[in-house]
């Protein structure tokens, strides 16, 4: 029964998973305009960021979905087949788990931070435009 269950999962996610990718690509959010300055500054920030993540994962497509709505120039890396990223992701994040954001501040500490959740309020925070409201 057990055996039975895991090809289901993999005919969904084989299924599925395609159809996630095609709508990323046909549905690509507009980024944000910033002035080149703004931008080259917001880029120098994000050049501390590593995005581990599956290329078919729904929670890596959301996050993946963030970062191009708010123009940013993250690295990512596919800790599925890519062995030495998910050997990076096992030792410094502790887990196997995507998608999960590696933050190294200014004095070399790094922060792993899971849960697609946490990481799109995470970039929303720091990197969405400033408004007479708040974050856009």
């Amino acid at each position: 029964m057990r055996i039975i269950i895991r090809y289901i999962f993999k005919v969904i996610h084989y299924t599925v998973g395609p159809l996630l990718l095609l709508w990323e690509k046909l549905a690509t959010p507009a980024g944000v305009k910033r002035p080149a300055e703004e931008q080259q500054q917001v880029d120098a920030s994000t050049r501390n960021l590593v995005l581990y993540q599956f290329l078919m994962c729904p929670f890596c497509v959301t996050v993946r979905r963030t970062i191009k709505r708010l123009s940013l120039d993250i690295e990512t890396r596919d800790a599925l087949r890519d062995m030495n990223s998910r050997q990076q992701l096992l030792q410094g994040g502790g887990q196997i788990q995507v998608p999960c954001l590696r933050i190294t501040d200014e004095q070399g500490n790094v922060t792993w931070m899971y849960e697609s959740r946490a990481i799109v309020h995470y970039l929303q925070t720091v990197y969405a435009p400033q408004t007479l409201d708040g974050p856009a």
